[in-house]
């Protein structure tokens, strides 16, 4: 194995270490545009939804990019006080709250995926480039792990069993 990895490390390790070397460098990307990864994360997703006409709201946006209800909750709030989104009540159920990025946001968020995609396309050249066969099937074994159910609670039993 290359690089900063240990010798013998674990799947699990360096998907860990890709995830954090990957936020960090989405950080530094989009801080001068006054984002950070998680708002990133949050503006892009809200960007390609309205895109194809979906107005989510914060629930659907949380189940969307993986992030917990109540941080999308307090990264919404804090986009929509710099002018990037608004959030409104659901004509459909009055409890939920809708998003939508404003004009000022959509071009922000425009912005940042050309800075991101740029990272991405980095990223991926040793690969061959992210439309390269290897990418292509990087891609198809991340999304089978994160299909793959876990359970923390079966997992701890399972190691109090080994010992």
């Amino acid at each position: 194995m290359s690089g900063t990895a240990p010798e013998g490390a674990t799947p699990g390790f360096l998907v860990w270490r890709l995830s954090m070397k990957w936020r960090v460098a989405v950080d530094r990307a989009v801080g001068p545009l006054g984002l950070t990864h998680a708002q990133y994360a949050l503006v892009a997703s809200l960007y390609g939804m309205q895109r194809s006409g979906e107005r989510p709201s914060q629930r659907r946006l949380a189940d969307h990019t993986g992030l917990e209800p109540l941080y999308v909750s307090k990264l919404a709030r804090g986009l929509e006080s710099a002018g990037l989104l608004e959030r409104a009540r659901d004509p459909r159920d009055p409890r939920a709250v809708q998003l939508a990025l404003t004009e000022e946001g959509r071009a922000a968020t425009r912005r940042a995926i050309g800075v991101v995609q740029g990272l991405h396309a980095q990223l991926l050249e040793p690969l061959g480039g992210p439309d390269g066969a290897r990418a292509g099937e990087l891609a198809r074994d991340l999304a089978a792990l994160l299909d793959a159910p876990l359970d923390p609670a079966a997992a701890g039993r399972r190691a109090g069993d080994e010992m």
